[in-house]
């Protein structure tokens, strides 16, 4: 322990450095704030949260965290004309699911209407704000331009006690929508159109999720953001970059006020490849029925992400391997899915299943046996252990695993071709059975009782492992192979006139029915995550019911940025 700080960490943590650590251990070292650390994650409750607020969530509770130090999570509810509690809720459940406990320090920032009121009216007094009866396109009109100085409204120079009333009837619901703001008087020449007289209040005949009807004026975020910082005493108020230039409003605000001065400090936003990250056209993705909701797994929400099988410890890890920074950027999507996998190779049990089944008869194996193969759970985790696998006369294998005229380089079956059969036997295929079309419908080998377990005693080699499926054991299932949402990088970028969704991907879900799944798997419930061999990464989906089995594909085998790390040369 520090003697001069008690409240201080007795050494410096070893976290991964990023400016804003460095900003944190500085604070500490000169006993900025009485050695706190007090962060906070202030999400609206307008929309569901994204794998950007992910970043947010984990920079902001994590720094808390790693100085000893504590994180409020508070809602910044003040358009009510946007928010339900249908939001409120999902961001609750996701920051709990990745892994963050704000403990009891949850706030909205409507509990803090009545100070925020009050405040308003020193504001008024002291003659730094007014009542404006321009309209919003007025306002934008007399606010200028970058390179012209705004014009002053006909109406801030109405006397204290004219405003303080005005003020007191909007509150009390005299007047109707858009017909008066409060503005606080500060300059319309400055640079920053931020400063040229903001909005503070505006009318707002609307219920609140939270207050009801008690009031008809709200404070714009702007003015409640700053404030609601103050009064929880935040020591770091971490923001994305384009809050940079409202640092100088926020500040003028709490100086005015003389209040508690928190530390804002701005960092890079997260963006992604083939992504969208607006809220704002994530909700007309889903109420344009582009998608089948806020948890569709296409979606870069939480709840998506979640609901197609990643971990929070993936994402966790992934937030903190792209670090921050004052620059935007963008990071390529197949990073995020690397961690995803990187995470489940290590924690998803291994099953057998056929997504696309062609029945196999093995013609020398006795009708009416089984069998149970040992197959290994886990082989990245040795206290996995095995299971037992039935395998009988009748199996199903993927239908590209078989090719009557395999092409050069093509080892799986073929006529007069012997495979292994994983955990199994090597079989031989002999023929096959074709329907009107010409279309092979089953395939008959033979099997050699001498391989059992896939290995050979005269030491004879096959080239390809097949997986497969006990046709009388194989549980009936439906799964959902999920590609990118958008066929561009940049989603957003569009001509002729077309919006973002002239760039969704026609073939971004495919659903397969009919598929075949080792009977282990008829235990899984909703959330439980395999690999399925050969196949990729699979996450029991919520529509799953009894007598009806529903997998998401999570992610495939193949890995790109593995293959980057393991050369040495990652971007």
């Amino acid at each position: 322990m520090n003697p001069s700080n008690p409240t201080a960490p007795a050494e410096t943590p070893t976290g991964p450095s990023n400016f804003i650590r460095d900003i944190v251990i500085e604070d500490l070292k000169t006993n900025k704030y009485g050695g706190r650390v007090h962060t906070r994650f202030p999400p609206e409750p307008n929309g569901y949260l994204h794998i950007g607020h992910a970043k947010s969530i984990c920079l902001n509770f994590g720094l808390a965290a790693e100085f000893g130090g504590k994180t409020n999570l508070r809602f910044d509810d003040t358009n009510p004309s946007k928010e339900e509690t249908e939001y409120v809720e999902s961001i609750l459940t996701d920051v709990r699911w990745l892994g963050f406990d704000w403990e009891d320090r949850l706030f909205y920032a409507s509990d803090y209407f009545g100070q925020l009121y009050a405040w308003a009216v020193q504001l008024i007094k002291a003659g730094k704000a007014y009542v404006d009866d321009l309209t919003a396109d007025e306002i934008r009109q007399y606010r200028g331009t970058l390179t012209e100085p705004g014009r002053e409204s006909p109406y801030r120079n109405r006397s204290v006690e004219e405003n303080v009333d005005l003020f007191e009837r909007m509150r009390a619901g005299e007047f109707p929508d858009g017909s008066r703001t409060l503005r606080a008087k500060i300059d319309m020449a400055s640079r920053n159109l931020n400063m040229r007289d903001p909005v503070m209040y505006r009318i707002l005949h609307a219920e609140h999720h939270r207050t009801g009807d008690a009031w008809c004026i709200y404070p714009m975020y702007d003015f409640a953001h700053g404030q609601s910082d103050s009064m929880e005493r935040i020591t770091h108020s971490i923001c994305t970059l384009e809050f940079e230039d409202h640092r100088p409003l926020y500040n003028w605000y709490v100086e005015q006020l003389g209040i508690f001065h928190p530390q804002q400090i701005e960092f890079d936003r997260l963006n992604l490849t083939y992504t969208l990250l607006s809220k704002r056209k994530l909700l007309q993705l889903v109420e344009g029925g582009y998608v089948r909701g806020w948890d569709d797994p296409r979606m870069p929400t939480l709840s998506g992400i979640r609901r197609r099988g990643y971990t929070p410890e993936a994402v966790r890890n992934f937030c903190a391997n792209v670090g921050v920074s004052k620059t935007n950027g963008i990071v390529e999507l197949g990073l995020l899915e690397h961690y995803v996998r990187e995470d489940l190779n290590k924690r998803a049990p291994r099953a057998m299943a056929v997504l696309r089944p062609l029945p196999v008869v093995i013609d020398n194996y006795p009708e009416g046996q089984v069998e149970e193969m040992e197959a290994v759970n886990n082989p990245e985790d040795a206290a996995a252990g095995t299971r037992a696998v039935p395998f009988s006369r009748v199996l199903y294998i993927e239908q590209e695993d078989f090719r009557e005229d395999p092409p050069k380089q093509y080892f799986r079956l073929s006529p007069g071709r012997e495979v292994r059969l994983r955990y199994a036997y090597f079989i031989k295929c002999t023929g096959v059975v074709k329907n009107g079309n010409g279309e092979v419908t089953e395939v008959h080998c033979t099997y050699d009782p001498a391989t059992r377990g896939g290995n050979a005693p005269d030491g004879r080699k096959v080239k390809s492992t097949i997986h497969w499926v006990s046709a009388a054991h194989a549980v009936d299932a439906e799964t959902r192979l999920y590609d990118y949402l958008f066929t561009k990088e940049n989603p957003g970028e569009t001509g002729g006139g077309q919006d973002f969704t002239s760039n969704l991907n026609p073939h971004s879900l495919e659903i397969l029915t009919g598929c075949k799944l080792e009977p282990s798997l008829a235990a899984a419930t909703p959330g439980d995550r395999y690999q399925f061999e050969r196949l990729g990464y699979f996450c029991a989906d919520p529509d799953s019911a009894p007598g009806k089995t529903v997998f998401n594909r999570t992610a495939a085998l193949r890995d790109t940025w593995a293959k980057i790390e393991r050369r040495g040369d990652r971007r």
